[in-house]
């Protein structure tokens, strides 16, 4: 798996143990280049020879066998790290003191200007993905309205399941042929790329630009817009702050300070709450979410501009929302407010443990489900679309086919809104049903989900639904949104969540309703955030979301109350549905406890061969032959005596070659490097251009010559001593987010660096392959499980 895809992430490399053993001999390891071998003397130092040698392939026999393959999207692609580290070389030293006040506070500027521009972008998005699918998915639903009115009911079927079809069959030609990496939420691999974890394409132009989240949303899948959302305002802020796409034409360069990977974390940070806050109208939720579920990494300042962008989300939101209040947004519709009375705790307890109990249960069947849907993607494209269509004929059947089982109910009297509804909209949906009455499961049914959910939300209704109605409304909800999820179409998980918990407190108050004074619409919204809790795993967010999605601050004690009853019966069965996602697509996050039996390993345990070291001044030929036979991302660099001065990019040494910057004499450089470079020279590039060292052509007098590699490295890299805990280390490198943690010796007398933890090497699975008698340790984490399940689904 190391070699799959033509990209190897930088393994973590030690040479250690050559030296611990036969230390009364000189020990002769052969490297890698042309001039042969070096010698490491019997005291750990280097002879002569090695010193002007390269420091190259030094190997262990143990190597790091964690897969570097994800699957992004639907499809599966190689994976790197991002360098989230500031790089304090000569040139960036140089660069900084260069820079004026003038450029100071352009740079400072900027940030806000761009967390600006993103708030007006994702709030835009936002409001025109709403509208659509508003007028879209309503006037399906007018046109089949209209004619079940007529009696023609056949035809409404047929309709109803062809608009559908086409719908789906739009998101998922267009999400499959134009950008794969669109599938499913976006949230995991956002989160992951917030811990550090590049994958390739998931912020390109042609992932903003899908509209495969519209039409799968108005096919009435039961899928949500909020995860593509989050993936969608990530996207903006990636492309806006490299200055838009490279492939397109479309870069200023005055945004060159925010060419590397720290800024742009920063602003997807800001874009991944604008998300939320777009999909709900949640400014402090956003903020919230993105804290608690996304970021890794944060700090005071980031929450100001974050906060700054979905503030400007929400104000653009409420605008454009105002213009829709004459009519003129079609079928675009507008809150509903809830209030209550708080009396009795009980019933909010039980609503939390069942609550807590059903939510684990679905994210160990989402999780089955998923495993089967990546065994059908896997036989191409034809299937995929195969897929999409039978879960889109089977939901149509459903939504269409159960309300006939419902009983017909007279309407109430002094309704405040029509009764029944024709169209879409409304709590009464006449469906087949005679004049005065309403079908209540075609009223759940026969509409978008935020109308099921404002109709479940809805105060004073609580005799509008029958307790078999909201039952199969429930158990039917439960599960087409597992089976709708693994579709290859833009879809999310939040809206489909809080659909199915709504419906799961409305059957809990129907039940427990004459024992409480809780009315049934403040139970929908219990049981909401009862499954959002235990699917989720969030608290503080979700509370905060809710509160402004209901618009109502008493629900703040029942909601904190039943998030935490329910997060903490669900911890005790298994992780989060983002990270259970994350682990079936591969992609290496790093959780924020360690492992206990971490703490019983030292980093060196955990490292492994073979590690490459280039000397402070190395020989061109050298460098080429390094960078095209490995794909390590970060070279140690020695000096003579054998001290460890600092740590190169694999992309600076290509700058550097690509430069020509040598010397026909091993000599260090006399002249000022920022005469020669600046920092733009070693600027990350846009996503996916990054150069290649197959790209840069040198000659036979060329690759002889020498190139000084001080000016560029970095010489204060981030370094442990090699008997540090494997945990404490693990703390260090996903608290700060390196890409390279170099490992160094206790004693004195050796050589300078015993290897590089880099992300993957904190992977459980590389590490009980090196220590598979940790597997069996009693110093796990208590959880129980659902062995039976298991059991049915382990052919799977």
């Amino acid at each position: 798996h190391k070699h799959q895809g033509g990209i190897i992430t930088n393994y973590v490399y030690c040479f250690n143990n050559c030296l611990n053993k036969q230390t009364n001999q000189t020990k002769t390891v052969q490297g890698s280049m042309s001039n042969g071998y070096y010698s490491v003397t019997n005291n750990g130092s280097l002879d002569e020879e090695s010193i002007t040698a390269p420091l190259l392939h030094l190997r262990r026999s143990t190597s790091n066998t964690t897969s570097q393959i994800a699957i992004v999207g639907s499809n599966p692609c190689p994976i790197e790290s991002l360098d989230y580290e500031i790089i304090e070389n000569d040139v960036f030293k140089q660069d900084w003191r260069s820079r004026s006040a003038f450029q100071i506070f352009q740079f400072l500027s900027l940030k806000w200007i761009l967390s600006f521009v993103i708030g007006i972008a994702v709030g835009l998005i936002g409001f025109f993905n709403n509208l659509a699918i508003e007028n879209i998915a309503g006037e399906k639903f007018v046109i089949t309205s209209n004619m079940m009115l007529a009696n023609r009911y056949l035809a409404a079927f047929l309709i109803f399941t062809s608009a559908n079809l086409g719908l789906t069959l739009f998101a998922c030609f267009i999400t499959t042929l134009i950008a794969p990496e669109a599938a499913g939420s976006g949230i995991p691999e956002v989160k992951a790329y917030l811990n550090g974890v590049d994958a390739p394409a998931i912020f390109s132009f042609r992932t903003l630009l899908i509209v495969g989240s519209i039409a799968a949303v108005s096919s009435s899948l039961n899928v949500g817009k909020a995860g593509p959302m989050v993936h969608t305002g990530a996207c903006i802020a990636a492309l806006t702050c490299q200055g838009g796409s490279k492939k397109y034409g479309l870069t200023w360069r005055w945004l060159r300070f925010f060419n590397n990977d720290r800024e742009r974390r920063d602003l997807v940070t800001c874009g991944s709450a604008a998300g939320i806050a777009a999909a709900f109208r949640a400014p402090v939720g956003g903020v919230l979410f993105t804290l608690e579920e996304m970021a890794s990494w944060w700090r005071s300042a980031l929450l100001w501009r974050a906060f700054f962008s979905t503030a400007i989300v929400a104000i653009l939101l409420r605008g454009l929302t105002d213009t829709c209040l004459s009519g003129k947004c079609g079928l675009f519709g507008t809150g509903v407010d809830i209030t209550y009375h708080l009396k009795d705790v009980p019933p909010v307890l039980l609503l939390g443990v069942v609550g807590g109990i059903v939510g684990s249960l679905y994210n160990f069947l989402l999780s089955k489900v998923l495993r089967f849907y990546n065994l059908i993607n896997e036989k191409g494209t034809a299937y995929k679309i195969l897929l999409a269509c039978t879960v889109s004929i089977l939901t149509s059947c459903l939504l269409f086919g159960l309300p006939w089982f419902a009983s017909c109910r007279p309407c109430p009297a002094n309704t405040s809104e029509p009764c029944p509804t024709i169209g879409r909209s409304g709590n009464y949906k006449k469906f087949q049903c005679q004049p005065g009455h309403y079908n209540d499961l075609a009223s759940l049914f026969f509409n978008t989900n935020d109308d099921a959910i404002k109709n479940l939300f809805s105060k004073d209704t609580d005799t509008e639904f029958d307790r078999i109605s909201v039952l199969i409304f429930f158990i039917t909800c439960f599960f087409l949104s597992i089976f709708s999820y693994g579709i290859v179409a833009p879809v999310g998980l939040f809206i489909p969540v809080i659909v199915t918990g709504a419906s799961y407190g409305r059957l809990v108050g129907l039940l427990i309703g004459s024992t409480s004074n809780l009315n049934h619409g403040l139970f929908a919204v219990l049981g909401a955030a009862s499954l959002l809790g235990a699917s989720m795993r969030t608290t503080v967010s979700l509370c905060v979301i809710l509160l402004e999605l209901t618009n109502n601050l008493l629900l703040l004690p029942l909601v904190m109350l039943v998030l935490l009853v329910s997060k903490t019966v669900a911890d005790a069965f298994n992780n989060n549905v983002y990270d259970l996602i994350m682990t079936l697509k591969g992609l290496p996050y790093l959780e924020t406890h360690a492992e206990p039996y971490m703490r019983q390993l030292t980093v060196s345990d955990a490292v492994s061969g073979p590690l490459h070291v280039f000397n402070g001044i190395e020989l061109v030929g050298n460098i080429v032959h390094a960078l095209k036979k490995t794909g390590h991302n970060g070279f140690p660099v020695v000096d003579e005596p054998p001290i460890l001065y600092g740590l190169i990019l694999r992309s600076h040494l290509i700058s550097l070659l690509k430069k020509k910057a040598f010397s026909i004499t091993p000599t260090l450089t006399d002249v000022n490097v920022s005469k020669q470079f600046s920092s733009s020279d070693f600027a990350k590039k846009g996503f996916g251009n990054a150069e290649k060292i197959e790209d840069i052509a040198l000659t036979e007098e060329e690759m002889d010559m020498y190139v000084d590699l001080h000016p560029f490295t970095n010489a204060s890299p981030y370094t442990v001593v090699e008997t540090m805990s494997l945990a404490k280390a693990l703390t260090l490198f996903r608290g700060i987010g390196l890409r390279h943690l170099l490992v160094v010796p206790k004693t004195s007398g050796r050589l300078p660096v015993v290897g590089i933890l880099t992300r993957h090497d904190f992977m459980p699975q590389h590490i009980l392959g090196l220590h598979p008698s940790l597997a069996g340790s009693k110093w796990k984490r208590l959880r129980f499980r659902f062995s039976s399940w298991n059991r049915i689904f382990s052919k799977n």
